[in-house]
C-alpha cells in the first residue's frame, strides 16, 4: 500500500476527500458521505513512514515544529491533490482533497448565471465563502479561467497551497505558494500591488492583517477575490468586522461599504439522483441600502435586503435550498441540513420535511426504535 496507489483508486472511485488514521481503513468521502476505500486497517508505525516519505523535504521541518503541513501534489497517476499532513495521538495522519484534472466552467458547477458578471468587475472585493469543502476554491478558480479565456488581464494568485494550475491564456496569470513564494498572505499583499496586477486572488483570507491589505488593495483600482468560512452574506461581514479592535471597525465599516462588491456563500449537497453534488448558492450584491447598513451597523437588516433583492440577481441561502428540492434535485432532509432558518425552509418546500408533533412520536422503547427503523419517524426527532 502506498500513498501514491491510495489516490489512484481514490480518483478511480470518483471521491472528493480521501483519509488516513491509524486504527481505520483508508476512508473517502464519495458525494459527500464517508465510506472505506479498503478493507485493511491502517497501523500507526506503516502510516507514518508511508507519510513522512511523501512529504516535501522543504516541509518536513514544519511538520515536526508545527504539527501540521499543506502542500500539493501532482503526478499524471494520481492527478492534482491538496494535502494536510497532521499529529494526532502520537501518529501521522492525513487529509487530501482531489482537485479535478480540468477547471470546471460556471454551467459544469451548475452556479448562478451573474457569476461571470462578478469575475468582468474592474475592481473592488469579491467573496466567495462557506464551509470546508463546500466548493470556494472551484468556483474562484472558474471565475479565473473565464477571465483568463475572454479578457486581457494579470491576474496573480496568492494560495496555500497552489491548487488549480492555470496556463495562460488571454491573461498572464502567476500563482504565488504561500511558505513557497511568500511568507505569508499578508506579506505577499503588501508587495503585490508593486507588480501590477488587475486581479488579485486571496485564497484565504485568515486574519486582520490579511483583509485590511485586501480592502486597501480594492480600494486602489483592483479586483480582489476572497475566501471565508462563514456560511451567510451577513455573517461575513460581521466576522470581518469582528476581527478588529474597537477604534477600528469604523473605518473597516466604511471600506467595507465602499469596495465590497458580492457576497457568494455555498453550500454543496448530494444530487437526490446521486450523480455527483450541486451547490445551494446565497449572493448578495450591493446596493445603496446594504451599503449603508454596512456603514450604520445595521447588518442586521441585509437577511432581509437579500430576500426581497431579487431584482437586483440576490437570492438568500435558505430560498436557495427550497428551489434544489422543489426541483426534485435534492432531497428535503440534505437542504435541511444547511438551512439557516429550518422552519422557513419547510414553509417554501411546502413542509416537505415536516417532523410529527412530539405527542404523536412512540414513547415505549422498543417501538420507537421499530418506527425508526421503518422510516416513519427520523433518528433525529
Amino acid at each position: 500500500m502506498t500513498i501514491i496507489a491510495l489516490l489512484r483508486q481514490a480518483r478511480q472511485r470518483g471521491a472528493s476527500d480521501l483519509l488516513l488514521v491509524a486504527g481505520k481503513p483508508p476512508s473517502v468521502y464519495i458525494q459527500g458521505r464517508l465510506q472505506p476505500l479498503k478493507e485493511q486497517t491502517l497501523v500507526a508505525v506503516e502510516l507514518d513512514q508511508m507519510l513522512e516519505e511523501f512529504i516535501p523535504q522543504a516541509r518536513r521541518r514544519q511538520l515536526a515544529e508545527a504539527g501540521d503541513v499543506d502542500f500539493a501534489f501532482g503526478s499524471p497517476e494520481t492527478g492534482r491533490t491538496r494535502i494536510n499532513v497532521h499529529k494526532q495521538r502520537g501518529s501521522l495522519a492525513a487529509a487530501a482533497r482531489l482537485i479535478a484534472d480540468e477547471v470546471p466552467s460556471f454551467d459544469d458547477l451548475h452556479l448562478p448565471p451573474c457569476l461571470p458578471e462578478f469575475a468582468r468587475l474592474p475592481r473592488g472585493l469579491v467573496l466567495v465563502t462557506g464551509c470546508t469543502g463546500s466548493g470556494k476554491s472551484t468556483t474562484l478558480a472558474a471565475m479565473i479561467q473565464y477571465m483568463n479565456e475572454s479578457m486581457d488581464r494579470h491576474v496573480i494568485t496568492l494560495e496555500d497551497p497552489i491548487e488549480f494550475m492555470f496556463t495562460h491564456g488571454r491573461c498572464i496569470i502567476e500563482q504565488r505558494e504561500i511558505g513557497e513564494d511568500s511568507p505569508t498572505f499578508a506579506h505577499a499583499l503588501r508587495h503585490v500591488v508593486r507588480q501590477k496586477p488587475d486581479v488579485i486572488l486571496v485564497g484565504e483570507m485568515r486574519d486582520h492583517e490579511t483583509i485590511a491589505t485586501a480592502l486597501s488593495a480594492s480600494e486602489t483600482g483592483h479586483l480582489v477575490l476572497g475566501t471565508l468560512h462563514t456560511n451567510t452574506a451577513a455573517q461575513t461581514i460581521e466576522r470581518i468586522i469582528d476581527l478588529f479592535e474597537a477604534g477600528q471597525q469604523a473605518q473597516i465599516r466604511i471600506q467595507l461599504a465602499n469596495t465590497l462588491q458580492a457576497v457568494v456563500c455555498q453550500a454543496l449537497l448530494p444530487r437526490l439522483e446521486g450523480t455527483g453534488m450541486v451547490p445551494a448558492v446565497e449572493l448578495m450584491t450591493m446596493t445603496p441600502a446594504i451599503r449603508r447598513a454596512i456603514r450604520d451597523r445595521e447588518t442586521h437588516l441585509i437577511p432581509g435586503m437579500i430576500e426581497t433583492g431579487a431584482k437586483q440577481g440576490m437570492c438568500p441561502l435558505d430560498r436557495a435550498l427550497a428551489n434544489l428540492v422543489n426541483r426534485g434535485t435534492v432531497s428535503a432532509d440534505a437542504a435541511m441540513c444547511k438551512a439557516i432558518d429550518p422552519e422557513k425552509l419547510q414553509r417554501l418546500t411546502g413542509g416537505q420535511h415536516a417532523p410529527r408533533a412530539v405527542e404523536e412520536l412512540p414513547t415505549d422503547l422498543p417501538e420507537l426504535e421499530t418506527a425508526v427503523a421503518a422510516g416513519s419517524v427520523k433518528p433525529w426527532h
